[in-house]
């Protein structure tokens, strides 16, 4: 496949999406806002004092792609078993902190890369001042995490019903509160359940700060109904540039939230990870089974994480121009013997019985290949 000229790359300008803006803070090792990628989380929903339980459930998440994982302290035997699961996790965690501001201080002291907590809700200026010292000395983030269905009860009253200007309002509350003891190694997220709610809030809170944002719709639902609702919602947000962090929130695996973040990015085009499947939705022209080669297919290649097109279409209406786009491409063909594309060029044919195995040596073939070349580069340029 020959290289795109510098005409259709111009023209392709109107993919991309200019980033918003914002200043740069650090969860661990993991850089947040700026030019850094948007980065993606979740949340366990075990009892965070199992520390076994919840670093298997980490463990899930890690292998989906997770950069950042959230785990819930609510007491005291969470916080003291926060320490075990922070050593044995391999991405930054963050401790979600309500009310009480000593879970703050004792999560910061277990290595918690970042609080999540709302200055405003846990005490006097005293308690708020011990929690951002001991963020201060552990080297440790926060976020200011505003809700819908929890703002506070002035905002409400004075604006009737929740609404982006009491959202952005509460915000600015909580980021003032941290800004007066110096600190500003902080995200700032507004979520609602509804979707209208969440975009305008984002939207106008983007235009009143520059802090970096994590975004997401919370309480969307389960898997399916869940996933519309929050690509959306995201969508459009990160269609306009907003965005430095998010979770996908659905009642569903934790690992599940990784894996639609990614898709909802790759589709964005702002992030690359594992194989995306290009596949037709099937008719009667079909020449072989795309459902289930697709869903199998899907199974066998989630180890993946180097960056891959795989186009899988039916028939030769549309199967030979998507295999010119993609890195390995099949289209489906008379009397069970289809044809294989490797970077745009037909190279062999292949019968029904091989289809999933045969594609997925080829991937893996691929992706060993990348990944030699890509370690005589680093080699080379020691």
């Amino acid at each position: 496949m020959s290289a795109p000229t510098s005409e259709a790359q111009a023209h392709r300008s109107w993919r991309q999406i200019p980033r918003r803006k914002s200043r740069q803070i650090k969860v661990g090792n993991v850089l947040v806002g700026g030019d850094a990628p948007i980065s993606v989380q979740s949340m366990t929903n075990t009892l965070t004092s199992d520390a076994q339980a919840t670093l298997a459930q980490i463990r899930g998440m890690e292998e989906a792609g997770a950069d950042l994982i959230r785990v819930s302290c609510p007491d005291e035997d969470s916080t003291s078993a926060l320490k075990e699961i922070v050593r044995g996790a391999k991405v930054p965690i963050i401790a979600d902190i309500h009310f009480h501001y000593k879970r703050g201080i004792e999560a910061a002291q277990a290595g918690a890369a970042c609080l999540r907590i709302n200055p405003g809700n846990i005490g006097s200026n005293d308690r708020v001042r011990e929690v951002v010292q001991a963020a201060k000395d552990h080297g440790c983030a926060m976020r200011i995490g505003v809700n819908a269905g929890s703002l506070e009860s002035e905002l409400l009253e004075k604006y009737g019903e929740p609404c982006p200007e009491a959202m952005v309002e509460s915000a600015m509350r909580h980021a003032k509160i941290l800004e007066d003891h110096d600190f500003t190694n902080f995200k700032i997220s507004v979520k609602a359940s509804d979707v209208f709610l969440a975009v305008a809030s984002y939207k106008a809170l983007a235009a009143a700060c520059d802090y970096p944002l994590h975004i997401g719709i919370t309480e969307a639902g389960g898997l399916r109904a869940g996933t519309v609702k929050s690509s959306i919602g995201l969508g459009m947000l990160l269609s306009e540039g907003i965005g430095d962090t998010m979770r996908v929130s659905l009642s569903a695996e934790p690992a599940e939230e990784v894996r639609v973040g990614f898709d909802i990015l790759k589709t964005l085009g702002l992030r690359s990870r594992g194989v995306t499947i290009i596949s037709c939705p099937t008719c009667a022209r079909q020449n072989y089974d795309v459902i289930k080669t697709v869903e199998a297919l899907e199974k066998r290649l989630a180890h993946i994480t180097t960056p891959m097109t795989l186009s899988v279409i039916g028939c030769v209406v549309n199967g030979p121009g998507e295999a010119m786009m993609t890195d390995i491409g099949f289209t489906g063909g008379g009397k069970g013997t289809h044809q294989v594309y490797l970077d745009g060029q037909a190279a062999h044919r292949l019968h029904s019985e091989d289809i999933v195995e045969h594609l997925a040596g080829l991937v893996e073939k691929k992706v060993a290949k990348i990944i030699e070349e890509k370690d005589k580069t680093e080699n080379a340029a020691e």
